[in-house]
């Protein structure tokens, strides 16, 4: 054999054994993000293509929740609690080419703080009372009170390190620190990323990324059966992961999320401003009829804002149980023996269309029509999130440990309460484990007792993936598809 012929028929053994693994992945996913800037605006879908791939904050989450080093690889905290010092990983580069140091960090902070931010989770650095960079790999962050959480909220997806170079055009062509390089996005159908060959950390394993968008969850079936495309983060139609389960093709990963799926409430709008009316839509609601018939048996029923595998949980599903009689009962208590007609507003994610006909029909039943609409999701930002307009919505808030919402009167559910903002203020200034448990089992009560809320269920991580895909997360701490460690086997 010449040695021409020898190579030839190595790299065809090679091929058959499958020894050169593929380099590249089609992820589908159910919604399309807004826009590109994780800092300003409320939609998950943004974190699930971006967080870890193309921006990275201080710390991170990792796969079980924890909180890791990030852009900072250590920190020192004083005693009083009020000052933290990052130090910077050093030869860190945006991907346009610019250094990444501590006046990077002041500008994302200051940013986000600003009178005018429009950062969705803008109450994460209200804490702040300064950041002053010490040297090019140091920065000093100064809070006005001690805050047990502070390191936890540098991890969410609205605290990622931004640069003022590339501020102006962040919505459409972000430029991040992370493994992944944004490279192309065809509205409507695709966001590409490609490998950041000058990546800080460790490599990633992919040297190219397709997220794909597929609303429609037969399409979504029919893309993965096909195998047009090789995972689908949060797969949208759960009665057909069994047939994926048994294809030895698919691995069907199922894990838990931080997403507390509520039927949300206007509180100020009347006739949601009276707490009977609210008890008495928590008591229309059969939470095992919506997770049985929406999510195919996917889902753990909850009576408050807090995820059951939190070792903090308070089971209070009960308080809300399914008593169509109690319900017609307090609605009649509250001036209203006929019931009553209002809104429901409902975005795109499965969940929320199927869940919203079945409880639709659970209102029906005790005198309250509700008038449906269904609305992509940036009308629901734009009327629910921004406008405040609507009576009831349905919607997932997957951010993770995200009770202190009910503690915002602007929210988009307009609760007021001093006492429980007054919790909040405690939960800030404690320190101590024990305290900070007490505080917020007290905090799950409070809003449980108050109705704030209908909720219905913690929603499940449901994807699924081609069996030979290594390294996706199964359980999703934070909402992200985090594919800096993911690699065919070969």
């Amino acid at each position: 054999m010449t040695y021409r012929k020898f190579l030839a028929a190595s790299a065809l053994a090679l091929i058959a054994s499958g020894a050169w693994a593929k380099t590249d992945i089609i992820v589908g996913m159910q919604l399309e993000p807004p826009h590109l800037d994780p800092t300003s605006a409320a939609a998950g879908a943004i974190d699930s293509v971006l967080y870890s791939n193309v921006f990275e904050g201080l710390t991170r989450f990792a796969s079980d929740g924890s909180i890791v080093a990030g852009l900072a690889k250590s920190w020192d905290i004083s005693e009083d609690g009020l000052t933290y010092t990052f130090h910077l990983n050093e030869g860190v580069k945006f991907h346009d080419g610019t250094d990444m140091n501590a006046e990077d960090v002041k500008f994302s902070l200051d940013r986000a703080r600003a009178a005018d931010s429009q950062n969705a989770q803008k109450a994460l650095f209200a804490g702040i009372a300064s950041v002053d960079v010490v040297d090019p790999a140091t920065v000093k962050v100064t809070l006005s009170a001690p805050n047990g959480a502070f390191l936890f909220n540098m991890a969410w997806g609205d605290a990622v390190i931004v640069a003022p170079e590339s501020i102006e055009n962040i919505k459409q062509a972000p430029v991040g620190t992370g493994a992944f390089k944004f490279a192309n996005w065809v509205q409507g159908d695709r966001i590409e990323l490609a490998k950041n060959d000058g990546y800080w950390g460790t490599p990633a394993k992919l040297d190219a990324v397709t997220f794909k968008f597929i609303s429609d969850p037969t399409a979504a079936f029919a893309a993965v059966m096909a195998e047009d495309v090789n995972v689908f983060a949060g797969f949208p139609a759960p009665e057909n992961l069994a047939q994926f389960g048994a294809d030895p093709r698919f691995l069907v990963l199922v894990g838990s999320t931080e997403g507390e799926t509520i039927l949300s409430t206007n509180n100020k709008m009347p006739p949601f401003d009276n707490v009977k009316v609210r008890e008495a839509l928590a008591h229309a609601i059969n939470r095992q009829e919506i997770i049985d018939g929406a999510m195919f048996g996917y889902g753990t029923p909850i009576g408050t804002h807090f995820a059951p595998h939190n070792p903090d949980y308070v089971d209070l599903a009960a308080q809300s149980a399914y008593d169509p009689e109690l319900s017609k009962k307090l609605l009649a208590e509250a001036g209203f023996p006929d019931g009553f007609k209002t809104t429901l507003k409902l975005p795109p994610p499965s969940y929320a269309r199927r869940g919203g006909e079945i409880i639709a029909a659970q209102l029906r039943a005790v005198g309250i029509e509700t008038e449906i609409s269904n609305l992509e999701w940036a009308q629901w930002l734009e009327e629910v999130f921004k406008g405040k307009d609507y009576g009831l919505t349905i919607v997932s808030h997957t951010e993770p440990a995200d009770i202190n919402i009910y503690a915002r009167p602007e929210y988009y559910f307009q609760y007021d309460s001093a006492a429980f903002q007054g919790l909040m203020a405690d939960l800030n200034n404690a320190t101590d484990p024990a305290k900070r448990s007490e505080i917020l089992k007290a905090a799950q009560k409070m809003i449980a007792d108050d109705y704030v809320n209908g909720y219905l269920f913690q929603l499940a991580a449901l994807s699924v993936a081609n069996a030979k895909v290594k390294g996706l997360w199964t359980n999703a701490p934070t909402q992200a598809t985090d594919l800096t460690a993911v690699y065919w086997e070969e």
